[in-house]
């Protein structure tokens, strides 16, 4: 049997992390079994799906570089398929018109409430041996609901929980098609996943409460049921579970807050999945490694400066080319024009060793190629009165050096020497009026890259 995997988000909001990490697990047991992954969107929720929200989530799965072999498929435009279903069910018996009013089952809801019961449909529609249903009342358009099995269990080896079993008693008996005749999404999820061929589900652990009405349903057609996989929530860095307020909405948010995908991608690889003590990996060795026995059952934590960490392990690693031109959009957007000189590529070098994420190594290289603004704290403390002849004497010598670091740094001692300082009293004052902040790389090397006149004339600056 060949795998075939799916991811099925609804497109009423962004690609989230959650969402990516089970994406990212589909994706991955499908490759590593040579199988297929297919991407399907589940848009029957018409009043909150979106196009930009359709958009938000093919931008979030290519940027990942999750590739899907078959797809998007759309259910909207498998309506009319789910309705030929709906039609054999009634004609086969397993479904039924269900003609009861709003204000019945909210009096129905009241009165289970009011006796301690579980509120549930009474099934008073429901075609049974022996009963004699009334007449469909006039001008009440029906539901269609699932007959549901009234006695057994339904059991299932969830691949991640374990064995699971629910009571049929505890299911009622399922809308799937609403008066207006459009079909309800979880029997949209058992139509789509029978005939697409999904042999596991893998997806979020919200989803064990339908699991036992899709088996239901899907054994009702007379399909073959799929193993299921229920990944555990993932909770933020403060332990409640991850939202909004936790940072990113979107996996893009993370492209704009300046992390790499391959970064993204191996730090939701290992929430709530491991492999020995392995932190950094490619994503060709996850696909091989990865296995559904090594997910953990509980709940996984996400951590900010984890992911950090990662991203800066990416960044030292990644492509020059690709780095120059991510840099120079991101400098474009702080409205910053990278000119000819300094030499961006070696900007980037000696600064992609320091940085956590793209946005600050953009952020930090900025006074390359526009004046810095001297920060009063820095200017406070090394720009003071007692230096001034120090750095006199060293701009005289800079007119004439060799422009490299190691002259240049000859020059530094030659003046920490002559009017006896530590090198830090010199070099910290350049800092500051050559970076605008008192933290940077190797001083003499900054020196190099940006010129011997703007030096000069930065220095000048100093009154």
């Amino acid at each position: 049997m060949t795998v075939r995997t799916r991811f099925a988000p609804s497109p009423t909001g962004f690609l989230h992390i959650g969402g990516a990490r089970t994406a990212l697990f589909s994706w991955a047991f499908a490759k590593k079994h040579g199988g297929k992954f297919i991407l399907r969107i589940e848009d029957t929720d018409v009043a909150r799906s979106t196009t930009e929200a359709v958009q938000a989530i093919l931008d979030g799965m290519n940027w990942l570089g999750l590739d899907y072999d078959e797809g998007p498929f759309y259910q909207m435009q498998r309506m009319d398929r789910y309705k030929e279903v709906i039609q054999k069910m009634l004609q086969e018996g397993s479904a039924y018109y269900c003609y009861s009013t709003r204000e019945e089952l909210d009096a129905l809801r009241e009165s289970q409430m009011q006796q301690g019961l579980k509120p549930r449909y009474d099934g008073r529609w429901r075609p049974e041996e022996g009963k004699v249903l009334p007449e469909p009342p006039s001008g009440i358009p029906p539901v269609i609901r699932f007959k549901n099995p009234k006695d057994g269990n339904v059991v299932w080896n969830d691949l991640v929980k374990g064995e699971i079993s629910i009571a049929n008693q505890e299911l009622d008996d399922l809308i799937i098609a609403r008066a207006d005749g459009t079909p309800t999404y979880n029997f949209c999820v058992v139509v789509d996943d029978w005939e697409m061929g999904i042999t596991q589900v893998i997806r979020g652990d919200d989803h064990v409460n339908n699991t036992p009405r899709q088996i239901n349903m899907l054994k009702a057609l007379g399909a073959t049921v799929p193993q299921y996989a229920h990944l555990s929530m993932i909770l933020g860095d403060d332990g409640q579970k991850l939202s909004k307020r936790h940072g990113a909405v979107s996996v893009m948010q993370y492209d704009e807050d300046g992390y790499l995908p391959e970064a993204v991608l191996n730090y939701l690889a290992r929430l709530g999945w491991s492999h020995g003590d392995d932190e950094i990996f490619s994503m060709q060795q996850f696909c091989e490694w990865f296995d559904l026995d090594h997910i953990t059952p509980s709940a996984a934590q996400f951590n900010t400066e984890k992911l950090k960490w990662l991203n800066a392990h990416y960044i030292k690693l990644a492509d020059r080319d690709y780095l120059v031109k991510d840099i120079t959009g991101r400098l474009a957007q702080l409205n910053v024009s990278v000119s000819a000189q300094p030499d961006l590529v070696a900007v980037i070098d000696l600064y992609k060793e320091r940085t956590n994420t793209l946005n600050e190594l953009a952020e930090s290289i900025v006074y390359f190629y526009r004046k810095p603004s001297i920060d009063h704290v820095a200017a406070e403390k090394h720009l003071v009165a007692d230096i001034k002849p120090a750095l006199e004497n060293l701009t005289e010598l800079l007119r004439t050096v060799d422009w490299n670091a190691e002259a240049i740094h000859h020059a530094i001692n030659e003046v920490v020497t002559k009017f006896q300082l530590k090198f830090p009293k010199v070099a910290m004052p350049l800092r500051v009026l050559l970076t605008g902040i008192a933290q940077s790389p190797s001083i003499d090397q900054v020196m190099v890259l940006l010129g011997r006149c703007e030096v000069l004339a930065r220095i000048a600056e100093f009154k």
